[in-house]
């Protein structure tokens, strides 16, 4: 709706109801699913059987919580581990690409450009598979004509991180190179004419200038592979993320410790969105 142009109160009740219709939607799955998570039963659904932490903090089976469930915990502590790798990949190699299609003219640069941009239009599912195939490939040819083995081209998180890496750093590029539009390059050449050299002008006017994109950008690149299922899938070991322990606990039937964990992952990545906005004013 255009607001300078006079509505009926029939459209203007339709149009508000159809908001608030709109984000019910969004919101209601998930205040289920968080109020759940304090359901005094061992399953998530009705009857409500009473309030409880005991999916949070309980130590014993058959109500043992989040903070007491070692194959959670440790899924937690991977994925962790692998969206910071993995975030801190795409933030560097996303400042390259950023300075490189933004500064920079050449030859095929509108070819690698769309190239850059390609993972993003692949299922996620194709892309780890395709991964897979090429790396399980190379490690076989490397086995049967040279008898080496390299168990990192074997599924583990290795090949994960890459796998994240190649379509999240996309996304990373995007964000910077936004900002870097915006860059005002007469104030690099003041400070080439006052006689510091191009890394240092880099170092000092543009790189802080850039903080706020990279810290979004990482914030994001950290949320996406937090929360990665299907590239990941294709591409795990051993060391499950917490995505897929959490699909392998849902195969044998949910429980409120999903709800649990779900219920974190809300709170964890709306704090890591309120940091990225403060940032981003700051």
């Amino acid at each position: 709706m255009i607001p300078s142009i006079p509505q009926s109160r029939f459209l203007t009740t339709a149009y508000a109801a159809y908001i608030v219709v709109f984000f019910v939607f969004l919101a209601l799955p998930l205040l289920v699913v968080a109020g759940f998570a304090f359901n005094d039963s061992q399953f998530p659904s009705l009857p409500w059987e009473g309030f409880t932490w005991n999916w949070f903090f309980g130590d014993e089976r058959p109500m043992i919580g989040v903070f007491h469930e070692r194959s959670i915990l440790r899924a937690i502590g991977t994925s962790i581990l692998v969206a910071v790798l993995v975030s801190a990949l795409a933030v560097a190699v996303g400042l390259s690409n950023a300075f490189l299609f933004n500064r920079y003219k050449f030859r095929g640069q509108g070819i690698l450009y769309v190239l850059m941009l390609l993972p993003l239009v692949i299922p996620g599912i194709v892309l780890g598979i395709s991964i897979l195939v090429f790396s399980s490939r190379v490690a076989n040819g490397l086995w049967d004509g040279y008898r080496i083995d390299i168990e990192a081209l074997r599924p583990g998180l290795l090949l994960v991180i890459l796998g994240q890496f190649s379509f999240i750093t996309t996304i990373a590029t995007l964000v910077i190179g936004a900002r870097l539009q915006k860059f005002d390059r007469t104030l690099e050449e003041a400070a080439l004419n006052l006689g510091a050299g191009r890394l240092v002008a880099i170092r000092t006017i543009t790189l802080p200038y850039l903080a706020p994109a990279m810290v979004g950008a990482f914030v994001v690149s950290f949320l996406m592979s937090f929360e990665n299922f299907n590239t990941t899938l294709m591409l795990v070991g051993s060391d499950a993320p917490l995505t897929i322990a959490m699909f392998d606990r849902l195969k044998e039937g949910s429980t409120p410790l999903l709800n649990a964990v779900s219920l974190l992952l809300m709170l964890g990545s709306s704090c890591l969105a309120l940091i990225m906005i403060f940032f981003q004013k700051k």
